[in-house]
């Protein structure tokens, strides 16, 4: 998009599957800077790419649309640093939390234990965390009659 073009709210919408009203939305919200309008038509231009594009990927990072909008117009760098050093930590939280549940699941894949709540290693990963679980094997064994 050449910096002299517009689009139409429709435009810019559909450029990311969004619907027109979301714009409007995060324009009320102060997200995104009211766009020019031509004939009573709301323009945007590349800047507004830009921002919609960054809002998206905040919201895809776990910001809520008000975080997004104090990490916009935070004053300075170092304001903004800090809001977004503690969503970072958040996101290393989750993260952690996530790659728990992935092992949790993958152990839970492989257990040979007929009720796995009965399993050592799955008692061991619920009482005490998945600290210990990194790729053991099920200690229960499979009865072979079973297969």
């Amino acid at each position: 998009m050449k910096s002299s073009e517009t689009m139409r709210i429709g435009e810019l919408a559909e450029r990311f599957d969004l619907a027109p009203h979301v714009l409007r939305h995060w324009e009320s919200m102060g997200l995104l800077t009211p766009a020019a309008r031509v004939n009573g038509r709301r323009r945007y231009t590349g800047d507004h790419v830009v921002r919609v594009m960054t809002i998206i990927r905040a919201k895809a990072g776990g910001l809520s649309l008000e975080q997004i909008r104090e990490v916009l117009d935070a004053a300075g760098q170092s304001a903004r640093r800090a809001l977004l050093q503690r969503q970072h930590a958040g996101l290393e939280r989750r993260l952690e939390e996530i790659a728990d549940s992935k092992r949790l699941i993958e152990h839970l894949m492989e257990c040979r234990a007929e009720d796995f709540s009965q399993c050592p290693d799955y008692r061991r990963i619920i009482e005490g965390g998945l600290q210990g679980l990194h790729g053991d094997t099920c200690l229960v064994k499979r009865d072979p009659d079973a297969l």
